[in-house]
């Protein structure tokens, strides 16, 4: 018998709605015609709200992203750990 249970990971459900704001912010900033990453990077390093556009309510969209959170998602992810 084969077990079908789900588990489900609140941190990895986090994770991807951390993944799809950033995602919307990203694509807000390229529709103003803006160097989204450098934007994204300028808002991590400072907490800076200029350095995000208001576009798409993406100013407040990145208020919710807390950045200890984020660099430790984008850390993980780049060195391929869980």
């Amino acid at each position: 018998m084969t077990d079908k249970t789900i588990k489900f990971s609140i941190r990895d459900e986090s994770e991807r709605e951390m993944k799809r704001t950033l995602v919307e912010i990203y694509n807000a900033l390229n529709e103003k015609g803006y160097n989204s990453i450098n934007q994204i990077v300028g808002y991590i390093l400072s907490e800076d709200p200029t350095y995000i556009t208001t576009h798409n309510n993406a100013r407040s969209l990145i208020r919710r992203i807390d950045r200890d959170e984020l660099l430790q998602a984008m850390l993980k992810s780049y060195l391929g750990i869980e």
